[in-house]
């Protein structure tokens, strides 16, 4: 099975913004956008008003490549040069956990792999050259 890699470009409170800007200069399909309001509500963990807006997740296609966006969750630090990560997907859940593993040596694990309400296993680490990825299986068809 084949591993995607995107580019995760993360900002603080201004990525819808960036998103519109970025569709335009590079003609962009916009695959959608969700934000941190779309999420499903847990009743241990209210959503904060202020975090609502932001954007989770967005994805723009252009010319068979794709951009990946997110805004920061409120309270979590932001600091410029800090903004851009890599994303790999991949359906090969197994290959995704040895990759995660082999990141994570020597490295800091900033989210166990895991399932969440988009992937069956995604997860955060900055290897030890202090670039972040992001992980995230695909869910099989079938």
């Amino acid at each position: 099975m084949s591993l995607k890699i995107a580019p995760y470009i993360v900002l603080d409170g201004n990525c819808a913004e960036a998103v519109a800007f970025y569709e335009k200069v590079l003609g962009a399909n916009n695959m959608g956008l969700q934000r941190f309001g779309d999420m499903p509500g847990d009743e241990g963990h209210p959503m904060p008003e202020e975090a609502k807006n932001r954007v989770l997740h967005a994805a723009l296609e252009f010319d068979g490549q794709l951009l990946l966006f997110s805004d920061t969750f409120p309270g979590n630090p932001y600091q410029l040069g800090d903004q851009l990560s890599i994303a790999l997907m991949t359906k090969d859940l197994e290959r995704l956990k040895s990759i995660f593993h082999a990141l994570s040596d020597g490295g800091q694990v900033q989210m166990e792999l895991q399932e969440t309400f988009w992937s069956p296993s995604f997860g955060m680490v900055r290897d030890r050259f202090g670039i972040s990825w992001q992980l995230s299986g695909e869910a099989s068809e079938g």
